[in-house]
């Protein structure tokens, strides 16, 4: 089990480059990959993205790529000469017009406008790159897979607890369903005593109306499907990339206890619905977090 909140770095080192990536994950439907890296890296991007889509299926990661260069590259100077003239026809006109004003415009002050000056590194020869970013990645990948792979035991054992919780409850509304069609008997009885006083009430309609009662509040079923949605959701736990399926599951467990509480005549069994309905939430949110 996999959590998808963690946090991953890897570095390399040489007498040439240092590269230094670090990975940073949080919760998300799909897997979005946000790379934040210096312009050298751009034709690289499709590697980045296909070396990350083998270590993950979902979640959204920042990818942060930090480079320092020592190779020797032939530097460019870059003049821009339009905006050259532009500056100097602007210094012109406000000479013009404001006379009292030092015109100190000079080639110097000039050279330092990055509009006007701009370096440009050499390319200097990459063949080497390519391997020493995918080598480096994997094993900022692996320390960050560590890392979700610990966070991920802790929300195990966590939803596992919820299960017996929900397990205690479901067992409590199937000690209890029994004594409902009982219960409404006997209320029923009383009440007819009550309006007709000596009347003695007729036997088999009362059952009758009993039986349809219980017809209607019978949750049989969905107590059924609520301990086999428990042994899988055991089941399904054990595995490493369950979040969809966990998701999809918990879906199952929130019909279930929805259609026990809107049947539910007994005010027994809806504080446990409820109360069950409650666990199922928590569960959920969790499972938000689990590729």
């Amino acid at each position: 089990m996999l959590s998808m909140t963690g946090y991953g770095k890897g570095e390399w080192k040489s007498e040439e480059f240092d590269l230094t990536i670090e990975l940073k994950t949080v919760n998300n439907r799909y897997l979005d990959v946000s790379i934040k890296s210096p312009k050298l890296f751009l034709p690289y991007e499709d590697l980045i993205r296909s070396t990350v889509k083998k270590s993950m299926t979902r979640g959204h990661m920042d990818l942060f790529v930090s480079f320092t260069d020592r190779r020797k590259g032939q530097k460019k100077l870059l003049v821009n000469l339009e905006a050259a003239r532009a500056y100097l026809d602007a210094a012109k006109a406000l000479s013009e017009q404001f006379p009292d004003l030092v015109n100190d415009v000079t080639v110097y002050s000039l050279m330092k406008n990055p509009d006007i000056l701009s370096e440009e590194e050499g390319d200097a020869e990459n063949g080497d790159l390519p391997a020493v970013l995918e080598q480096t990645l994997t094993n900022a990948l692996a320390s960050l897979n560590d890392m979700r792979e610990r966070e991920g035991e802790k929300l195990k054992a966590d939803l596992l607890s919820r299960m017996d919780t929900i397990e205690g409850l479901v067992e409590r509304i199937k000690e209890r369903a029994p004594l409902v069609a009982e219960a409404y008997k006997n209320k029923l009885s009383e009440r007819i005593k009550a309006y007709l006083e000596d009347v003695k009430p007729d036997e088999g309609r009362l059952l009758t109306e009993v039986a349809v009662f219980t017809d209607k509040c019978n949750i049989d079923e969905e107590i059924t499907r609520l301990f086999s949605h428990i042994s899988q959701f055991r089941t399904i736990a054990e595995s490493t990339l369950v979040g969809r399926k966990l998701d999809f599951l918990v879906q199952e467990f929130n019909r279930e206890a929805n259609t026990i509480c809107s049947k539910s005549n007994d005010l027994i069994v809806t504080e446990c619905g409820l109360s069950l309905k409650n666990e199922i939430e928590k569960v959920r949110e969790q499972v938000q977090n689990l590729e």
